[in-house]
């Protein structure tokens, strides 16, 4: 539909292309009746495919050109009186207008909409096709009114009569409105009764639908041109002899057959069942489908014959649908069976009546004549074979063949098929949409009719569907197999056939003058409207009929929507509709008659969840006014009571569009969600934030020690201090963590020291210090060239634009003799002091240009080597015992070494250790000469070994040790940590100043970016808790709690906010389920539930999330230490800005949204230098529940309230509400089941202070026949989630240590409706269930019988999962939890240690069973097999094949069961047996185990199939098949793949052939090639590692592939190129077909 705007809303508007629209050159008959309609109201009563629709469009089109000039804003709405005539009539008006129109049926789901949505559709079409009971609810709706609509056009208008919707629509609202829309009606015949008796009844029928539709009868006189167009089909009668089989015989036979299997039904309802309504219900449905499956039948013997007889016997074992047949207990089975017998015994009766080879009569003339002369098939039926066979044996015939019911079109395209000379038609058959089991969906027709107009189908049988306007110009033949019954039937089934010199065949019995005298009278009726239509005055005046009489109607006046008595009784029933029901319960109205003189009183009863119960109603004349009566009152009062809104339609509770403010009103839709990603800020830590910086004066800041202490003897790191301007919370300042080095760990502490006063010197050099060392560790300390005299020394000028306001603090080392002293603090400025010396140093040497001369150093010593064992550096000389473990750094780079080692034999005169076929330098000398224009005084001093710095590693997870010094990680084949091998540099010792720095000092270094990172996120996660500042005694919600909240799995720490967001979850629904509990008292279930899923949506929980900038304090991506700095360093890897947003920094950045497939380059949590990140809505969502986790384990429920309130979610309530829902329920009686109460009582170890809960509790809904207005309903809603938290929390406490994923495994096993079941019958809860359904109970005995049998067996997953589990039972739990939380007083510790016993022994991870078809695909998935699946119906069964390929054998398994899950698991069992007889088993978790190394890309694309939720079933079989062995040759054709040859293209292809092959995953080796371990002396290491990679493939028939790839710079490329080798050995082997993309 488009959404354009109407042409003439009054606002200028772009003008779009005007639709092109298919004209035409109407005949001058149809000029003449639209000239006609045009002027005043008309029924235009013309023949069949005269063009009627085509007045209309003209119609259409006059009326939208007047409105259009006139500004005038009205539609036009068309109405026919079925689907497909809307259907049809809509692509008819939209080919030939130009106008906007669109069609409205119930399947579209109409009679849901609003009156924004009707108020859409009305402003953006013209046209408005659709059924009249549409328009006719949408009026008593006050959706559209008739001052709305300029002309109403009725199709088939002869309708309007009764109380046809057609009818209501004039009555109720044309003849009552004082604007009037102008009115089109058209119809081929205006009377609707079997004919007319005489002249005045004709007549008088045409003024009755004159005066109903305010329009006269208006046809055409001068026939001669629309016969032209419209050719009358020439009617022909075809004779066939009266039957002379009756078959009495068999007819007794069928009906003993019936009356026996009948007696059969009628004895069950002298079981216990029956004493249950529901049960006796569906007997009397069942035997009323056994009754109409033997009517059907006999009714074919009769007209047809036995053979047609058997078919149709067919037809009722195929579409056998007994309502209680989904039930699956023994008493739905017992009815099945009883109606399968009766079938399976008349199949078999009919069978011995006809000859074994039956059929092989129909396949030439003479056998068809001896099959009459037998009786096997009917004269009528054989006459009909004859007509057939005078069409011809042309295939392009079209034949419409029109029979009185739906069994016998059915029957007879069945029998035509078997018919051999006449197999060159193609048949089929068209009937109605109602209800019947034989009926034709709307889609199958519309599917069957369009085969008819395309010459797929020849022969069509259909009931009186086809009659009403069905175009189909093409058709030749009509057959009336039974006669039509009226005069509308006759004139419209004749008018299908509309090809030129078509035939109208009415098939008549001979010497029976009952079908002649119809067919005279029919005919007569015919020529005598004809007649009367052309005879009437088209301008005389309607005889006025009153339509004022008095209707009881109800009138809401602030919409104008009306209810009558007549549709009150309907609303009632949609309001039924919409309450909450079960399989055992559906809510409908129960009315009640009493007699008083004569006159009706109606009591109605309303199901207990309504607004109301009962109602009882004004006196009627009859039974049907007084239910109409108290159906209007009743609604009356719905509607006071909002049960029913304004527009008089139920009140539906929806899951709402969460609201936003119009600055955030970007687009709401995929709030919450992965799909759409949202752009927002980072908030600023206030605690390190300051200006002190930037001033040079004294200062006094908080210092916080930061000591070390390793696991490996020996390992010693220089303790720190940490000095900010703000004080610390007391759990940051007091914190511990470990970080993880190779090998081993070192445990950091943080104390609090005090304030620390530093003087202006002091200040200044602690701040160079910094500078100093964040830059020359993991910066740089020159800008610039490498050389020249552009290069410039970083420290040389005035920093204050390192030092950022909003990350100020200083990290200072401390002396060693005070490590373990906490009382006192000593710096170590003795370094720091050296280390500002040094930067002194090196500002004078550059202080005149980027080059540096050795010779101008001013400490430069001029001896000559050899004298002694000095060593001359560049600003001293040592000796060379001293040189171990020196911190320095090469003037000449600025970057910082410590000495490893001094090279006695090896001098800068040596050759350069760089040297290759490319090399330039002959000698060190050379190279420093020639490269930084240095000119060695010391060339023949030896050379200094040192260990250069690197960049930083993330120590925070124990998942990646990393030893500091070493540039990156590797795993050996256990797939433990390594380090790699180090790269050493050569340097002539006169090019390195000594730093007077310890080495643990710098060793130390390499700690501090990771705990500063954890200390900046524990800061923000107390910055986070004074927002919501909630304070209690008793709490102690610590930083580490709320960090965990906040930190994703993609921060890939030690712990993430996915368990406590599972714990949260519970706590909000729990909450916000009492809440809603005692707030509203007088809401059903339904409506809670509703209400709940609102609060506790992802989309509310991101707005709100969003409205207290949750999304500031989320860390959603994993710590990167290369991107970390230090305040005073430069960031060498600075991200800039391209978000469109650098005018805000931190969190406060306008909300910008896209969606998935919009931006592919967007990267997930990865912030820009600004802080802004992109993030998707549901982290947001999980970061609030996880807070509400967080704050329920550290301060329990009080803590999660306040939470709640701090979000702006209601959660709490008064105690007098409370107080007001517990009055309620303590005046309800419960005398009458005292005994009952007192029995559960002591079963559930509990005692109520308010029996009338648990009363409540254990009442089904099904009570209702006794007068019973409540139900356990909203006791289940409340229990639900109280055992969901109870349930929660006890894993959350005893797990402690269990990944999330496993945790909800444990959750999802526990907290489910079967385990509830399962606890009710081990402590015989169900007998005390009360209700008063047959169906429960029938199920929840056998229940209980089959989990008795299962008592002890081995297999109990696959034997438990067959019995299908009654989810009363569950539900009873639940309600049970709920009553006792509310007489408790909201106690959940007096719940659980009720229920704990109840429910145990509680799911472990030892005991835990994963489904079989899950437990299999996770098993392949990890081992990298592919597991197909193949389905095939046997009978009732499906039967499920499984196949999985491994490298040495294949294994098939089978199952068959009821349905495809039960099947599947069945066969994923046996799979699972065998596999585990190989050696391959599944832990539940193997996340366990899994190994550490990368995995390749595109793996994650192709893992095997997995199902979450499957049911094994012992009853069927599972067929052993097991193979052994491949086939020898593989007969499947090569697989066509596209190989991209991007990176990772190649090995995707590999991957999707053998997902396609089921073969096994391929394997990947991998080999490095490392270049030497020595660096140039400028620390560039020389030459690059290469990867060289071997695929490994195993195919079914036990040969190993193996193919080596070429020589890469990467892994992943060498592996691409491995596959791609692979793919070319395949492609020769004929098992693919590769083309390169």
């Amino acid at each position: 539909m488009s959404s354009r705007k109407r042409d003439f809303d009054g606002e200028a508007s772009t003008p779009e292309p005007k639709k092109q629209c298919k004209d035409f050159e109407p005949r001058s008959y149809q000029v003449e009746v639209f000239e006609m309609a045009a002027r005043r109201n008309t029924i235009a009563v013309l023949d069949t495919g005269a063009g009627k629709t085509m007045i209309a469009v003209m119609l259409i089109r006059r009326f939208r050109n007047e409105a259009k000039a006139a500004g005038d804003r009205r539609v036009i709405v068309f109405l026919a009186p079925t689907v497909h005539l809307v259907a049809q009539q809509y692509e008819v008006i939209k080919i030939h207008t130009d106008l906007e129109v669109e069609c409205y049926y119930g399947a579209k789901g109409v009679e849901d909409w609003n009156a924004e949505r009707w108020e859409k559709e009305i402003s953006s079409n013209h046209v408005l096709v659709m059924t009249p009971q549409i328009l006719l609810d949408a009026f008593r709706n006050a959706f559209l009114k008739l001052d709305m609509i300029h002309l109403l056009i009725f199709d088939e208008c002869h309708r309007a009569t009764g109380n046809h919707p057609y009818t209501r629509i004039m009555k109720e609202f044309y003849h009552k409105s004082m604007c009037k829309p102008h009115m089109f009606g058209m119809t081929a015949s205006p009377v609707v009764r079997k004919g007319v008796s005489s002249v005045v009844d004709c007549e008088n029928q045409m003024s009755e639908l004159e005066s109903v539709l305010d329009s006269k009868v208006f046809t055409v006189g001068d026939r001669s041109e629309m016969d032209i167009f419209v050719p009358a089909a020439k009617q022909v009668n075809r004779y066939y002899d009266p039957k002379f089989f009756t078959h009495e015989g068999l007819k007794m036979k069928l009906g003993s057959i019936w009356n026996k299997c009948d007696a059969l039904m009628a004895h069950l309802e002298e079981k216990p069942l029956d004493l249950y309504k529901d049960i006796n219900d569906k007997i009397k449905m069942s035997r009323k489908q056994l009754s109409s499956c033997h009517a059907k039948i006999c009714h074919c013997l009769d007209d047809l014959g036995p053979i047609c007889a058997l078919e149709a016997a067919k037809v009722c074992m195929e579409v056998i649908s007994l309502p209680c047949t989904s039930e699956g207990c023994d008493f739905s089975m017992e009815i099945l069976g009883v109606y399968k017998s009766f079938v399976e015994e008349v199949l078999c009766a009919i069978g011995e009546s006809l000859p074994f080879d039956y059929e092989s009569l129909l396949k030439t003339e003479h056998g068809c004549l001896e099959a009459i002369n037998l009786g096997y098939i009917s004269p009528k039926l054989h006459e009909l074979i004859k007509v057939f066979q005078s069409l011809g044996a042309s295939n392009q015939v079209l034949c419409l063949i029109f029979v009185e019911r739906i069994i016998t079109s059915k029957v007879i395209e069945r029998f035509v098929r078997k018919i051999s000379y006449l197999s060159h038609f193609k048949v089929s058959y068209l009937t109605g949409g109602s209800s019947s089991a034989d009926a034709l969906t709307p889609k199958l027709q519309k599917e069957t009719l369009d085969s008819f107009r395309s010459r797929k189908v020849n022969l069509l049988f259909t009931t009186d569907v086809a009659e009403e306007g069905i175009h189909v110009p093409d058709c030749s033949c009509v057959i009336r197999f039974d006669l039509p019954k009226t005069v509308r039937s006759y004139v419209q089934s004749c008018g299908r056939a509309r090809k030129a010199d078509s035939h109208y065949v009415i098939m008549l019995e001979r010497g029976n003058s009952r079908q002649r005298d119809l067919l005279f009278d029919i005919i007569r009726s015919r020529h005598s409207v004809i007649d009367t239509a052309l005879n009437r005055d088209p301008y005389a005046c309607n005889s006025k009929v009153n339509y004022d009489e008095k209707i009881d109607s109800y009138h809401v006046e602030s919409t104008g929507a009306t209810l009558t008595a007549d549709s009150s009784i309907s609303l009632i029933y949609k309001y039924c509709e919409k309450l909450p029901r079960d399989k055992y319960f559906t809510p409908k109205p129960v009315f009640q008659f009493s007699v008083y003189d004569g006159y009706f009183e109606c009591t109605l009863t309303l199901p207990p969840t309504a607004a109301f119960q009962t109602l009882l109603g004004p006196v009627g004349r009859n039974s049907h006014i007084a239910k109409q009566l108290v159906c209007l009152d009743a609604c009356k009062k719905l509607h006071n009571l909002g049960a029913l809104n304004d527009h008089l339609l139920p009140v539906v509770e929806e899951l709402a569009e969460v609201e936003v403010d119009e600055k955030e009103k970007v687009s709401a839709s995929g709030a919450g969600t992965t799909k759409r990603k949202e752009l927002h800020g980072s908030v600023t830590i206030s605690s390190l934030s300051g200006t002190w910086a930037h001033k040079r004066d004294d200062l006094i800041l908080q210092g916080y020690k930061l000591t070390f202490s390793c696991d490996l003897v020996g390992q010693y790191y220089s303790g720190f201090v940490l000095l900010v301007d703000a004080i610390l919370d007391e759990d940051v300042a007091c914190t511990e963590m470990d970080l993880y080095l190779v090998g081993k760990t070192a445990k950091a502490y943080v104390r609090p020291c005090g304030p620390v006063k530093l003087n202006m010197e002091q200040a200044e050099q602690a701040k160079l210090f910094q500078e100093f060392f964040f830059n020359g560790l993991f910066g740089k300390l020159f800008t610039g060239p490498k050389s020249g005299a552009q290069r410039k020394f970083l420290l040389k000028d005035n920093n204050e634009s390192l030092w950022s306001t909003s990350k100020m603090y200083l990290l200072l080392p401390l002396e060693t003799s005070v490590i373990g002293n906490n009382e006192s603090l000593n710096i170590h400025w003795k370094a720091i002091g050296a280390t500002a010396s040094v930067v002194e140093l090196m500002k004078n040497s550059y202080s005149s240009g980027g080059e540096v001369s050795v010779a101008s150093s001013p400490s430069m010593p001029r001896t000559e080597y050899g004298v002694s064992d000095m060593i001359h550096l560049a600003d001293k000389s040592v000796h060379e015992g001293d040189l171990k473990d020196m911190v320095v750094l090469a003037i000449h780079t600025g970057k910082i070494y410590s000495v490893f080692d001094v090279i006695s034999n090896f001098s800068a005169d040596s050759p350069f250790d760089g040297n290759s076929d490319k090399s330039v330098y002959m000698t060190f000398s050379e190279y420093f000469n020639k490269k930084y224009g240095i000119v060695l005084q010391h060339s023949g001093q030896p050379l200094l070994l040192l260990k250069p710095s690197h960049n930083p590693h993330n120590l925070l997870s124990s998942n990646s040790k990393y030893e500091v010094g070493s540039g990156d990680k590797r795993t050996n084949n256990g797939g433990l940590p390594i380090q790699k091998p180090r790269n050493y540099v050569h340097m002539p010792p006169e090019l390195v100043l000594h730093i007077d720095v310890p080495i643990h000092v710098l060793k130390s270094f390499y700690l501090l970016p990771s705990l500063m990172h954890r200390l900046e996120s524990l800061m923000l996660a107390s910055q986070l808790r004074k927002e919501i500042g909630f304070n209690f005694i008793d709490s102690s919600i610590s930083s580490a709690l709320i960090l965990e909240a906040i930190t994703t799995l993609r921060c890939c720490e030690d712990f993430s906010l996915e368990r406590l967001e599972l714990l949260g979850d519970s706590v909000l629904k729990y909450a916000v389920s009492c809440y809603l509990y005692v707030k509203y008292p007088e809401k059903h279930e339904g409506q809670l539930s509703t209400h709940r899923s609102n609060i506790i949506c992802n989309a509310t929980l991101h707005k709100v999330g969003i409205k207290r900038n949750v999304q500031g304090y989320i860390r959603d991506a994993a710590f990167d230490p290369c991107r970390w700095v230090a305040p005073g360093q430069l960031s060498l890897r600075s991200v800039p800005c391209t978000c469109g947003v650098t005018t805000f920094r931190g969190s406060e950045v306008p909300l910008k949204v896209i969606y998935e497939k919009e931006n592919k380059k967007i990267v997930i949590g990865k912030a820009c230098d600004e802080g802004h990140r992109w993030m998707c809505p549901k982290t947001i969502s999980d970061c609030v529940e996880a807070l509400i986790g967080a704050y329920y384990t550290g301060g329990g429920l009080h803590a999660a309230l306040a939470v709640l309130k701090w979000l702006g979610i209601d959660s709490e309530f008064e105690p007098e509400m409370f107080d007001e829902a517990m009055k309620a329920i303590s005046i309800r009686s419960y005398l009458p089941k005292v005994d009952e109460i007192e029995k559960l009582e002591s079963k559930l170890g509990y005692n109520f202070n308010t029996k009338g809960l648990l009363l409540e509790a254990i009442t089904h809904a099904s009570q209702q026949e006794l007068g019973v207005n409540y139900s356990y309903q909203r006791l289940e809603f409340l229990g639900d989630s109280v055992l969901d938290l109870l349930i929660t929390w006890h894993l959350f406490r005893t797990h402690e240590n269990l990944d999330p994923g496993e945790l909800t495994d444990l959750r999802s096993a526990s907290v489910n409706n079967e385990n509830f079941a399962l606890a009710a019958v081990k402590h015989k809860l169900q007998p005390h269930l009360q209700h008063r359904s047959g169906l429960l109970l029938a199920q929840v005995t056998e229940y209980v019988k089959g989990l008795q049998e299962l008592h002890g067996r081995k297999d109990s997953l696959f034997s438990k999962s067959s019995i299908k589990v009654p989810k009363v039972l569950g539900d009873m739990v639940e309600s049970i939890a709920g009553a006792i939380l509310i007489d408790t007083g909201l106690c959940l510790d007096k719940v659980w240690d009720i229920f704990k016993p109840l429910l145990s022994p509680i799911v472990t991870p030892d005991n835990l069973e994963l489904p079989p078809m899950r437990e299999l695909g996770e098993l392949c998935s990890e081992l990298g097999y592919f597991l197909a699946t193949k389905y095939t119906e046997d009978g009732e069964n499906v039967i499920a094949e499984l196949e999985v390929q491994l490298e040495d054998v294949l294994l098939v398994r089978k199952g068959r069961e009821k349905n495809k899950k039960a099947a599947k698991a069945q066969a994923a069992l046996l799979l699972l047996k065998d596999m585990e007889e190989k050696g391959l088993s599944h832990s539940c978790h193997p996340s366990k185990r899994r190994r550490i190394e990368e995995k390749s890309i595109g793996e994650e694309n192709f893992v095997a199939f997995s199902d979450q939720n499957v049911c094994i079933a012992p009853s069927g079989f599972a067929e052993p098949i097991k193979s052994d062995k491949a086939s020898d040759s593989d007969p499947r054709p090569p697989v066509d793949l596209a190989v991209k040859m991007k990176k990772g293209g190649p090995r995707i292809a590999l991957y999707e052939l053998c997902r396609k092959s089921l073969w096994p995953m391929p394997i990947f080796e991998s080999t490095e090639d490392k270049p030497c371990a020595s660096s140039s002396s400028n620390g560039e290491r020389i030459g690059h590692p290469s990867f060289v990679s071997t695929s490994i493939l195993h195919l079914p028939d036990r040969t190993i592939v193996n193919c080596v790839g070429e020589r890469c710079l990467d892994k992943k490329s060498s592996q691409d190129s491995a596959a791609l080798a692979l793919l070319y050995v395949l492609q020769k082997q004929g098992k693919c077909c590769i083309a390169e993309v």
